[in-house]
């Protein structure tokens, strides 16, 4: 039995989303058919459409890879899905390579990205493979006040830090610093203050410092008003002052700027650990012998392995990482008017597309 379902097409960058019809036809074994319930717009979306960040697939393509909804069919194998409300990873490893078995998903060869690899989930429908799905437990959501829909954004605004900061090996008693804190950066000092890092918030936005105070940051800089030395400065006199460790900071780049990308780098220390989690095509000129020098590291984080998707969505919904302050539903429909809107930096807050 096929679906009449619906998706808008990425035909060209710059131009505007154009809706398209399709039938969504049974999924083949291992592979499950999405109800979408909501999909979030992420600055990666705004890179391929306006940007012309390369895609792995050719145009026309739907994009989208913040992902919930119901299962409403599923191919041979996968037939325990069946009716069950899911967030779909962001990326989905092919699962039987080598790197898979070695547990490296993040670079598997044959992953899949909705929205890049596959179609995305700017639509009232995908196929997916099983091994991408992650359950929601919808009485703890509920309880939580939140729809399934609101969800959507821990695809990859929650799990992709939450991967970094997992990589990281941050805890009890670490000293966070997240550069730059809308959308995923928001996220990562909620999941670093879950780990019991004690996290300072930087960035040019005094609104958005402001909000995530109440969400986990415990101190904060506006790195329009203090910046280089005197911001590292002002750092070390903050764990000082909080008996924390001048040494071993975890340094968040989330910003997806070059200029975030340096303040970070101005930031290391010794046996410090940057990881890069936002994206940027600007270009950045640092000394790397600086990592040599403070023997520090620097980590890059891809997206976020399936099996890692359980303890991020268990932080949302034992409430420990706010969702709804961030996050605002709009109709798909509306689709071209929000892009536009994130695109000019007019909206606060994450904007998830509900069909």
């Amino acid at each position: 039995m096929t679906v009449t379902a619906y998706r808008w097409m990425m035909t060209a960058v710059g131009e505007p989303l154009v809706r398209e019809q399709f039938e969504a036809s049974p999924p083949g074994p291992g592979d499950t058919l999405i109800e979408i319930a909501g999909c979030g717009v992420c600055h990666t979306d705004l890179g391929y459409l306006y940007d012309g960040v390369r895609l792995n697939h050719e145009l026309p393509l739907a994009l989208g890879h913040e992902i919930s909804g119901r299962v409403v069919g599923a191919g041979a194998g996968a037939e325990d899905w069946m009716d069950k409300a899911v967030i779909i990873s962001a990326v989905i490893p092919c699962g039987t390579c080598d790197l898979c078995k070695r547990g490296k998903g993040t670079i598997c060869r044959a992953q899949q990205m909705p929205g890049n690899d596959i179609q995305g989930g700017f639509a009232s429908h995908i196929t997916v493979p099983a091994r991408g799905l992650c359950e929601v437990d919808e009485t703890r959501l509920a309880e939580q006040g939140m729809e399934l829909a609101d969800l959507s954004v821990v695809a990859d605004a929650v799990t992709t830090p939450y991967q970094a900061a997992i990589q990281s090996g941050i805890g009890e008693g670490d000293l966070a610093i997240v550069i730059g804190v809308g959308g995923v950066g928001g996220y990562a000092v909620q999941v670093a203050a879950a780990l019991g890092a004690t996290v300072i918030a930087i960035d040019v936005d005094e609104a958005k410092l402001e909000a995530i105070l109440a969400c986990g940051a415990t101190r904060t800089f506006n790195s329009k008003e203090i910046s280089g030395r005197d911001l590292k400065k002002a750092i070390g006199a903050f764990a000082k002052e909080k008996g924390l460790r001048s040494t071993e900071w975890f340094i968040f780049e989330c910003s997806g700027s070059a200029a975030g990308q340096q303040t970070a780098y101005g930031l290391l220390v010794h046996g410090a650990t940057l990881s890069v989690v936002g994206f940027t095509m600007e270009k950045s000129e640092i000394r790397l012998s600086n990592l040599m020098a403070f023997h520090a590291r620097a980590l890059g984080n891809w997206g976020c392995t399936p099996d890692l998707y359980p303890g991020a969505i268990d932080l949302v919904l034992d409430g420990k990482i706010k969702v709804l302050p961030f996050v605002e539903q709009h109709p798909l429909a509306d689709i071209n008017t929000v892009f536009e809107a994130v695109h000019s930096h007019e909206m606060k807050r994450r904007a998830i597309l509900v069909p």
